[in-house]
């Protein structure tokens, strides 16, 4: 799915193919200094990082990849979730990493790649260094707390998760419409105005295609089980997350509540901030991301 067409928005960063279990995963590097994982959300790819992944790259070696089912990576076809949970997606991850010659990193992951850092921490303490996740609850806590007003702010967690082919016929036809509303809907000022048209376009160009879409509907169909299950199963064990974890949330973002008072039930050293954005902080508010960031990774004996 790579097109020269579209715009480079990481200059100067390598392009990499790598071949996984779930297929080739795309990614790309740049900088040097410790490595750092940046993982994207839905419905975007690893462009959603491009605002400040060349600042990172100044003291960090900065991997962005692609989720399997997303952007330019493989999708691997499911039927129930089952190839599209966080552990798997955790799995590539460390394919990947590993690949390039990172066996332990640091890692920041928003929205469905929060999802997978946090997996990562829980399934894979020993690659870890620091873990950073951007505007999430772990996935247990969002079903446990879905009342009647988390339900109507996050409503695509019940209707992407029900059976195929069910969202998928009703997203198709009208994908672009679909991605630009969601895109709106959960920004601070409902518009697309934080995002550079040149980020959108290739939003549009990897959303827009059968396939994807129905890989993305499989991510939260795991999300509503097998996630949701393994979550569970760590709780109920008293499994906590060992490393240093960096909560962010957008004042206006999605998680809604208090974030970090959550988080802090499911890690031993937990630190977070509120960031004035809508749910997409890289690219709603880029330099205070930025500045969490930094401090953050670079805190790193």
């Amino acid at each position: 799915m790579s097109s020269p067409d579209l715009a480079d928005l990481f200059p100067g960063f390598a392009v990499h193919w790598v071949d996984t279990k779930a297929g080739r995963i795309f990614a790309r590097s740049g900088g040097s200094g410790p490595p750092l994982l940046l993982l994207h959300g839905y419905p975007q790819t690893h462009v959603q990082w491009h605002k400040i992944a060349a600042d990172l790259a100044q003291q960090f070696r900065v991997i962005v990849m692609d989720l399997r089912g997303y952007g330019w990576s493989s999708a691997p076809q499911s039927e129930k979730g089952e190839l599209y949970t966080k552990r798997l997606m955790a799995e590539d991850v460390i394919e990947v990493m590993q690949a390039l010659g990172h066996l332990r990193f640091h890692v920041a992951g928003h929205d469905r790649g929060g999802r997978v850092a946090y997996r990562l921490a829980l399934d894979h303490p020993e690659r870890l260094e620091r873990v950073a996740v951007l505007d999430i609850v772990p996935t247990a806590m969002q079903w446990r707390y879905m009342d009647a007003e988390a339900a109507l702010r996050v409503y695509h967690w019940m209707f992407l998760a029900q059976p195929a082919p069910f969202p998928e016929t009703l997203i198709g036809p009208n994908a672009l419409y679909y991605l630009e509303h969601t895109l709106k809907s959960w920004s601070a000022f409902k518009t697309l105005d934080f995002i550079d048209p040149a980020a959108l376009e290739h939003y549009r160009r990897a959303f827009n295609e059968p396939s994807r879409i129905h890989a993305s509907c499989e991510d939260y169909r795991a999300g509503a089980t097998l996630d949701r299950s393994i979550d569970e199963d760590d709780l109920a064990a008293g499994k906590k997350i060992d490393r240093p974890l960096l909560v962010l949330w957008g004042n206006r973002g999605l998680p809604g509540g208090a974030p970090l008072d959550i988080w802090r039930e499911w890690g031993t050293n937990v630190s977070g901030q509120k960031i004035d954005s809508g749910h997409f902080l890289t690219e709603e508010n880029p330099q205070a991301t930025l500045t969490a960031l930094m401090g953050f990774f670079s805190a790193a004996p």
